[in-house]
């Protein structure tokens, strides 16, 4: 295994760095790879609220056979050193050296925001959307719910961009979060929703802990979900000046999200990848250029630009879409549905139960539909039936590396496009979460989500008798 002396370290002012951002300096520097210390999605620490993720030399997550490698190593070792007395201001930006080990080792201490301010200024047109949001008197409310985008957003949108500074709120992180939840979506971003609900925005966007998730709103909160908002900027990736320069190569998603975006695919002749959860799933195929946009049904989205989903990124896209078309957000989602149909989707969150049970579910879940009689069976709810297509426990193969990720989640795919997808997740002391995801395709586009996606609903429920293994009457409804 080869061996790196660390001669320096890049440090954001203050200790702040948007994980979008440490995508970027990781890949400017060319860094060996970067630590980022967050209240992640699987967090640690003794109130479950710190987390240590690891960024390879590209800037993505590190991938299975890096994070494999670190748990072997972290077995066998028996010691380690510390530096006593190396002491560093992270409140003033500057270069500081030091010796250690009779070696060279420099900290230096960056300004949190200008890279990434100067990576968006390559990609956007900040001009055109400064003189769209002034000419159109845009109104917008931004929320970084007290995470690390506060600064990248006051000095982006309203610096650069001339919003007015009400238009922005919590932009100051705070170690607690302000006792909020920083989770991008229509549950823990409810005070964003209702301010633009009974307000009169034009768009609302909600930022997670550590700026790589975001939520997207339009007039009187109109919802875009994850999926869709993907296949939108899909669609119209080329009014963006950087995919002008470079091109437009295949999209991408996890298993789990709609599959909106396939449909963009066919009609603009571009590849379409089905990955498993986990963003460390597309790298490779951006690194071999065969990819240059994806997203997760869990509020992320991001381009080639970096390794990494990246919140603001997927705000500024939605302005230039709205500055290219000159149409609101429901509009725009309207006419795209009218183009392609439209994908109503949600998930369903069973958290905190037994995992046995949960198992058992799972277990008894793939037998029935990996049965070859499975494949072709009609299911009937209300006056709508689905014919399976395509059943299976999910299984991907990189198309560039060749490794294989087994067991990703249960599938039932059928033969409108329709789909039910089962995953559990999480095997720590607080137990289990089942997440059940319904996509279900009509070229009905103005239905109600609620009553457009029960039938479907009601079979996955029947199928999979979720209530009675989870003993959990009431889920988390996510999207």
């Amino acid at each position: 295994m080869m061996k790196h002396i660390v001669s320096k370290v890049l440090v954001g002012q203050h200790g702040v760095l948007s994980t979008p951002a440490v995508s970027n300096l990781i890949r400017k520097n060319k860094a060996l790879g970067g630590i980022l210390l967050t209240a992640s999605h699987n967090p640690g620490g003794p109130e479950n609220d710190f987390g240590i993720k690891f960024n390879c030399e590209n800037g993505g997550p590190a991938p299975d056979n890096v994070t494999n490698d670190i748990f072997e190593i972290s077995k066998i070792i028996t010691e380690y050193k510390i530096v006593e007395n190396l002491v560093v201001d992270i409140s003033k930006i500057g270069s500081n050296k030091y010796t250690v080990d009779n070696k060279d080792f420099t900290i230096e201490i960056i300004d949190s925001v200008n890279d990434y301010l100067q990576l968006m200024k390559e990609i956007f047109d900040f001009d055109k959307i400064k003189n769209f949001i002034k000419s159109k008197q845009l109104k917008m409310l931004i929320d970084s719910m007290s995470g690390v985008t506060g600064p990248y957003v006051n000095s982006i949108f309203v610096e650069e961009l001339g919003a007015q500074t009400n238009n922005v709120i919590r932009t100051t992180p705070l170690t607690d979060f302000g006792g909020c939840h920083p989770d991008p979506n229509l549950t823990y971003a409810k005070d964003l929703v209702d301010k633009v609900r009974n307000g009169d925005y034009d768009i609302g966007a909600a930022f997670d802990g550590d700026g790589d998730r975001n939520m997207i709103i339009g007039h009187k909160a109109f919802f875009v979900t994850p999926s869709d908002s993907l296949a939108v900027i899909a669609h119209y990736l080329e009014c963006i000046p950087y995919f002008k320069k470079h091109g437009v190569q295949g999209f991408a998603r996890s298993m789990p999200t709609a599959s909106a975006i396939d449909l963009v695919g066919q009609k603009l002749n571009k590849e379409v990848f089905e990955v498993p959860t986990g963003w460390k799933y597309f790298g490779n195929l951006m690194d071999a250029g065969r990819l240059c946009l994806c997203g997760e049904e869990s509020f992320g989205t991001g381009s080639n630009h970096i390794r990494e989903k990246d919140g603001i990124w997927a705000v500024l896209a939605w302005l230039s879409i709205m500055e290219n078309t000159g149409k609101g957000i429901e509009e725009i989602l309207n006419n795209h549905w009218e183009i392609y149909g439209r994908n109503y989707f949600t998930r369903y969150d069973y958290e905190e139960c037994e995992l046995e049970p949960c198992n058992e579910m799972i277990s008894t879940m793939e037998k029935l539909i990996t049965e070859p009689s499975f494949i072709g069976k009609s299911f009937t709810a209300g006056n709508t039936i689905y014919k399976v297509k395509v059943a299976d426990n999910f299984s991907y193969i990189d198309p560039v590396d060749k490794s294989v990720a087994n067991k990703q989640g249960l599938r039932i795919v059928f033969e409108d496009g329709s789909r039910i997808v089962m995953r559990l997740s999480g095997t720590g002391s607080s137990g289990a979460t089942v997440r059940l995801y319904i996509d279900s395709y009509s070229r009905k586009y103005n239905g109600v989500a609620s009553v457009m996606l029960k039938p479907l609903i009601d079979i996955a429920l029947e199928m999979s008798q979720l209530k009675k293994f989870t003993k959990r009457d009431q889920p988390t409804v996510i999207t």
